[in-house]
């Protein structure tokens, strides 16, 4: 399948939720913030409560908020809620058992490509929410200060 854009609305979704935690977003808030649709953005706000990173609440004054602390929400918690199948696209078609290069092309490529995909996997699980919502506040007063 390969990645798509769904982990980095993701990841600016909660990011926003964290960084005003102390109230709901509605699906428009964040899509302005994306610069985006919020129908996009409510389809990816739904994988996120799916995987219990988020609640919504309907009705006046609604709107989603975390399910759980910034501490505890890692990047690939989110990578996780909205992406399917590997990152890395493998062989769409086996390649040729006549050839001495395609018959052992799917083992050798699956075994770099899954040591790769490992180690992206740990680099987001070590990444979490807070951390991001900390680093856009420092970047932000940085900019203000200017």
């Amino acid at each position: 399948m390969g990645l798509s854009s769904r982990s980095a609305v993701a990841i600016h979704a909660l990011t926003m939720l964290g960084r005003w935690d102390d109230r709901s977003l509605t699906s428009a808030e964040i899509a302005d913030s994306l610069a985006s649709n919020p129908v996009l953005v409510r389809r990816i706000l739904g994988n996120l409560r799916d995987a219990g990173l988020v609640w919504s609440t309907e009705g006046r004054g609604g709107g989603w908020t975390l399910a759980r602390s910034p501490r505890e929400i890692t990047l690939h918690d989110a990578f996780t809620a909205v992406e399917e199948g590997p990152v890395l696209s493998r062989h769409a078609h086996p390649p040729s058992e006549a050839c001495a290069i395609g018959r052992h092309m799917e083992a050798l490529l699956e075994k770099e490509f899954r040591a790769a995909e490992q180690a992206m996997e740990e680099r987001l699980s070590r990444t979490t929410i807070a951390h991001l919502v900390q680093e856009a506040v420092t970047r932000e007063r940085e900019l203000s200060e200017r």
